[in-house]
């Protein structure tokens, strides 16, 4: 008897409480529609169906950029050739382009821009570092839009897909007409730390395990460090083994539900070796950005640009703090919570979000 008192006193006081917090009308409570006044929430939150991507299309022309150092990069073109010109910046750094990553836009509205990074998915040589940094995948961009004859475009891109979308906006503003972006990635030391070192390693210990003990321990204060040495080492069996445990660590996290098939990746030897090789070279090296709050610093150049970015609420490989400190600078932008999803666009949150806000820049 005693203890269902107890039960009930607990409950009402839990009830009172949570009553006086939503009352509140400080500015960190009263937000947009999170409990801790964080963006929109999107996604299953809305009351109306998820989106899903358009049906799968093929390029009506393809083609590669000579930019200098034997870098061969490659571009294709989807849909309507008249249409609104979107250019897709894929993630990784080094991860390449898929099929699947032209069908966030309507063909009929939009003329759809795949680029494959230095290094990375169709661009030769694969995995090549040679003058592969932040600033000549910018110019890269400004290439293909003057080869293509686009004045102005939307960038649309993802995690590290994000970070070169924002830095291009910065440094072209005028040749940017939208940004559509997901899972805000900052380049700061601080994201870096917590995804690779310690902080997603309390939450995902068992994937974890294996990444950090690939490592001898005495090499554990830098894992990001240790596994550069070795992905840049002249011995293909030491960057092959290294490639996989890093790039098996980041697709076991990157679903709120882990993806077998994303997991996977780790096991194809080409992929892997072009995206750990690539990360670990722009990490080490914190984007070749000229302090640690270039981005944030730079909001002022790129405030008029209207701006959409949603990001997942249980995402531990760019954590949300990125995207929050984003919105503090730039509240002008549209921010959109998706409360039951983790990093990857593939999370049916992301991808309805991301479709709806690319249609209404379309005019839909």
């Amino acid at each position: 008897m005693l203890f269902r008192r107890l039960r009930v006193g607990i409950f009402f006081a839990t009830m009172t409480t949570l009553r006086s917090v939503k009352s509140l009308s400080t500015p960190f409570l009263a937000g947009k529609g999170t409990l801790v006044g964080t963006g929109t929430l999107g996604g299953v939150e809305r009351d109306e169906a998820l989106r899903t991507l358009y049906p799968a299309i093929e390029p009506y022309n393809t083609g590669r950029l000579n930019v200098g150092s034997g870098h061969s990069v490659y571009y294709e073109e989807c849909g309507n050739k008249d249409g609104k010109p979107v250019v897709f910046i894929h993630g990784g750094p080094g991860g390449g382009c898929t099929e699947g990553n032209r069908c966030f836009f309507d063909p009929k509205l939009y003329r759809i821009i795949l680029i494959d990074q230095r290094g990375a998915g169709r661009s030769t040589p694969t995995a090549d570092l040679t003058d592969n940094t932040t600033w000549d995948l910018v110019r890269d961009l400004e290439t293909l839009r003057e080869t293509l004859g686009i004045e102005k475009w939307m960038c649309f891109g993802g995690s590290w897909g994000s970070t070169l979308a924002l830095v291009y906006a910065i440094q072209h503003p005028e040749r940017v007409t939208e940004l559509v972006m997901r899972g805000i990635f900052l380049m700061k030391r601080e994201e870096l730390d917590f995804f690779f070192q310690h902080g997603t390693s309390m939450l995902f210990p068992d994937a974890y395990l294996a990444y950090s003990q690939h490592i001898p321990e005495a090499e554990r204060g830098s894992l990001i460090n240790a596994y550069y040495k070795r992905l840049t080492s002249d011995d293909t069996a030491t960057r092959e083994a290294a490639a996989k445990y890093w790039t098996t660590w980041e697709m076991s996290t990157s679903f709120a539900k882990p993806n077998v098939e994303y997991i996977e990746k780790g096991d194809d030897s080409e992929f892997a070796a072009a995206f750990a090789r690539i990360e670990t070279h722009y990490f080490v090296n914190l984007g070749w950005l000229p302090t640690p709050d270039h981005i944030l610093e730079s909001i002022d150049k790129i405030r008029h640009i209207p701006t959409f970015f949603t990001h997942g609420r249980y995402d531990v490989v760019c954590p949300f703090k990125s995207a929050f400190d984003l919105s503090q600078a730039f509240p002008e932008a549209e921010f959109v919570v998706c409360g039951r999803s983790g990093h990857s666009a593939g999370e049916e949150e992301h991808t309805s979000e991301l479709v709806m806000a690319c249609d209404r820049f379309a005019g839909k």
